[in-house]
């Protein structure tokens, strides 16, 4: 028997690409909604209660309500959306962070997808937070480098109307500029950010819209004095290791003094069309960096989503990824 499958929103970017993942799958039967109905709650209710796993890729609120028209005690949610990512009824999609989280996520009908920003964020803090390597009420300031495509449909429009207006004009464009936003530093993902790595205060994170379409880098700045004992990168390359061992989706790069990059510079989009988080360790023995590298639709959305769903039903995580 096939499994059933719901995608409510399926029309936002990351409904298109869940539908895509599982459209090729010969165990999935995707359940589809006319298009006239989508936004009708008796409609997506009874799809939502037909389902063994039902995908919410909606706005908050509307998350929120879809989530609440499941009556079928055997229907698992996965909601890819912000409004459930701190509700401890939900599991929160990150099994890689400890044997705990992936329990939890086997186990419950309720699944939260982490937001992209704090996938790989939490990916490069929570091996040291959980193993008191920093202290609870440590300050922590970190930045991030992202595609526009994590803006969803209007802002992909936005920057692809500009660009190539400016192409066809043959002129520079501020689009072509990285463009830092969320400057009230009050960014959405910040609450997950600070839950689940345990800090006491919200780290100061700076994030960056850069001009292309995916891919994602997040780094940590951190100082050896903020340690409860002395570390050096390759000790911290040695704790990430042995932290992730074992996770296939993560990959932990040798630390090297001068490290060999493109062109002496970082890429963002290694990661991308691929489910895989790349973490590497920079610096010296007075300063740290922590760089973990995502696609923001891949392992920060979709991706990440799908693996839900198969350890959710007790499947090979890694099927269609």
């Amino acid at each position: 028997m096939k499994i059933k499958v719901f995608v409510d929103g399926q029309e936002g970017t990351t409904g298109l690409q869940i539908h895509e993942r599982l459209n090729k799958r010969d165990d999935i039967e995707l359940l589809e909604i006319d298009s006239l109905l989508r936004k009708d709650p008796e409609a997506r209710a009874k799809l939502i209660n037909a389902s063994d796993i039902t995908f919410l890729c909606l706005p908050d609120v509307a998350a929120k309500e879809s989530a609440l028209l499941c009556t079928n005690p055997k229907t698992k949610i996965i909601d890819a959306s912000t409004a459930h990512r701190t509700n401890p009824l939900w599991a929160y999609g990150l099994p890689e962070l400890s044997i705990e989280y992936r329990e939890k996520i086997r186990e419950s009908h309720r699944i939260a997808n982490p937001g992209c920003h704090a996938t790989a964020f939490n990916l490069g803090l929570f091996p040291l937070t959980s193993k008191k390597l920093l202290p609870r009420d440590t300050q922590v300031s970190a930045y991030g480098i992202t595609g526009y495509s994590g803006g969803g449909k209007k802002l992909i429009s936005e920057y692809e109307t500009e660009i190539n207006n400016a192409k066809a004009a043959g002129k520079e464009s501020f689009i072509f500029a990285p463009s830092p936003y969320a400057l009230a530093l009050t960014h959405k993902h910040l609450p997950e950010m600070q839950q689940y790595t345990e800090l006491k205060n919200p780290p100061l994170f700076s994030p960056i819209l850069g001009p292309f379409y995916k891919g994602m880098a997040v780094s940590i700045n951190l100082f050896a004095s903020q340690f409860t004992h002395k570390m050096t990168p390759e000790g911290l390359t040695e704790v990430f290791k042995s932290h992730y061992e074992g996770c296939s989706f993560i990959e932990i790069m040798p630390y090297e003094n001068v490290p060999e990059l493109h062109n002496g510079r970082l890429d963002c989009t290694v990661c991308n069309d691929t489910n895989k988080a790349r973490i590497q360790i920079f610096g010296n023995e007075n300063l740290m960096q922590v760089t973990t590298i995502i696609d923001n639709l891949g392992k920060g959305a979709s991706g990440a989503a799908v693996q839900n769903m198969n350890i959710a039903l007790g499947l090979d995580e890694g099927i269609s990824l």
